[in-house]
C-alpha cells in the first residue's frame, strides 16, 4: 500500500473546544471488545502475522550500541525463524516488520543495514522523551534525522500546551515539525500518560491531525501509563471524526507496554471494529514494540509444533 500523506489543515478551534469524552461510555465499549470478537487456530496465526507486519521494531535504551541496532535490523528483515516460516508455508510472503525505530545517533547505521529491504527507518526526535529542549534545537534534530535517511520521524509534543489549553501553540509546534520533516512521515507522540484526561487526549489528537500529522501515537514508552485500550478508543474515534470531516486517513500507533500476543490481538480487534480493515495495514497502523515480537514468535511456534518454546530460544531475548 502507498504511504499516506496528510495535508496541513487549518486549526478549527471551535471543534477542539467543543470536543468532550464520556469516560464511562469509553470504558463500557472497551470492556465489550474481547467479548464481541475472538480469533483462534489458523485465524489467530494469520492475525499474529499481520501484527508482525505492523510492528515498529524499536530500541530506545541508554545502553544502545551499533551492534544492538544491527541485530535489530536483521530481525526486522527476518522476524521469524526459518523453521517456523517453513512450517507455516509463508516463504513467499517475504514477511518483514513495518519499520525499525532508533535514536538519531543510529539512523545512519540502520539505514545502511536495511538498504534494499524496503523497511523504513523511524527516528525519535524533538528532545525525546520529554520534548523540552529548545525549540530550534528540536527542529534541527528533525532535519538532521531526515538528512541521515530517516523516512519517518516520531516527534513528542510539549505536554504543557495541552494541560494549559494552549491549542494554538500546540498546532504551531506540530506544524513546524511537519514542515521540517519534508518528505519524511510525521508520527506525533501525545504522551497520553501525562495529559490528565481523556478529553485532553481527544483534543490533542485533533490538533495534531489538523497540523499535518501522518500518524498519531500514544506514548513514548517512558511514561508511567502508556498505551491502554480506553486511550486507543478515544484516539481512533478522533481519527474517524477527522476522516469524516476532511476525507484524510490518519494512521495510529499505540506504543509502550504492549508485550504479549494477546495484547496485540486486542489492539487489532479495536482497529477492525472502530476503523475497519483498511487500518490493519502498516501504512495506517503500527505497534511501537521492543518485546512484542518475542511473544508473537513464541505463539506461532506453539501453533506449528504444539509446544511452547523456552525463552532462550527467542533471539530477541
Amino acid at each position: 500500500m502507498p504511504p499516506v500523506r496528510v495535508p496541513i489543515g487549518a486549526l478549527d478551534m471551535a471543534l477542539v473546544r467543543h470536543t468532550r469524552v464520556n469516560r464511562s461510555a469509553v470504558e463500557r465499549r472497551v470492556a465489550s471488545l474481547p467479548a464481541r470478537r475472538t480469533v483462534k487456530k489458523e485465524w489467530q496465526a494469520a492475525w499474529l502475522l499481520r501484527a508482525i507486519a505492523c510492528m515498529d521494531l524499536t530500541t530506545l535504551s541508554g545502553d544502545d550500541t551499533a551492534g544492538n541496532v544491527l541485530r535489530l535490523c536483521a530481525k526486522a528483515h527476518r522476524p521469524l525463524r526459518q523453521d517456523i516460516v517453513d512450517a507455516l508455508g509463508i516463504g513467499d510472503l517475504r514477511l518483514t516488520t513495518g519499520a525499525v525505530c532508533v535514536y538519531h545517533q543510529y539512523v545512519a547505521t540502520a539505514v545502511d543495514a536495511l538498504r534494499g529491504t524496503g523497511i523504513p527507518v523511524a527516528a525519535v526526535s524533538t528532545g525525546f522523551p520529554a520534548g523540552l529542549s529548545p525549540f530550534e534545537q528540536r527542529l534541527a534534530e528533525v532535519r538532521a534525522s531526515v538528512a541521515a535517511g530517516a523516512a519517518e520521524i516520531d516527534i513528542v509534543i510539549t505536554r504543557g500546551h495541552v494541560l494549559t489549553g494552549n491549542w494554538q501553540a500546540l498546532y504551531d509546534e506540530v506544524r513546524a515539525f511537519r514542515e521540517a520533516c519534508g518528505d519524511a512521515h510525521l508520527k506525533t507522540i501525545l504522551g497520553v500518560g501525562e495529559l490528565a484526561t481523556l478529553t485532553n487526549i481527544a483534543r490533542a489528537s485533533l490538533v495534531a491531525m489538523m497540523a499535518g500529522s501522518d500518524f498519531i501515537k500514544t506514548s513514548t514508552g517512558k511514561e508511567s501509563s502508556n498505551a491502554t485500550l480506553p486511550v486507543g478508543l478515544v484516539m481512533t474515534r478522533m481519527i474517524r471524526e477527522y476522516g469524516a470531516r476532511t476525507g484524510h486517513e490518519v494512521g495510529f500507533k499505540p506504543a509502550g507496554g504492549i508485550r504479549t500476543a494477546k495484547q496485540a490481538l486486542d489492539w487489532l480487534i479495536l482497529m477492525k471494529e472502530e476503523l475497519g480493515d483498511r487500518w490493519l495495514r502498516p501504512h495506517l497502523f503500527r505497534f511501537g514494540a521492543s518485546g512484542l515480537l518475542t511473544d508473537v514468535e513464541r505463539q506461532l511456534e506453539h501453533y506449528v509444533t504444539g509446544r511452547y518454546a523456552a525463552a532462550y530460544r527467542q533471539p530477541m531475548v
